[in-house]
């Protein structure tokens, strides 16, 4: 599993997520508490820098990585 979410990625999940869960445990009824718990698997994919769509769309969010200069003989 290759990561594809980046740092600025993963906060935004982790505090929607965090948000939506909150609202599940303090919401307004039972009705709607099923809502909230979409949060879990938002704030999973912001652990563990991987999101399942993101390959199926071609997405990723981690950045270029920095080419190392190369080493002279």
């Amino acid at each position: 599993m290759k990561t594809n979410v980046g740092n600025t990625d993963r906060i935004l999940r982790f505090l929607a997520g965090a948000a939506l869960v909150a609202f599940a445990l303090l919401g307004p009824g039972v009705a709607y508490q099923w809502l909230g718990w979409i949060g879990v698997p938002v704030m999973l994919t912001a652990v563990f820098k991987f999101c399942p769509a993101y390959p199926l769309l071609g997405i990723s969010t981690m950045g270029k990585k920095k080419e190392e200069p190369e080493a002279e003989s």
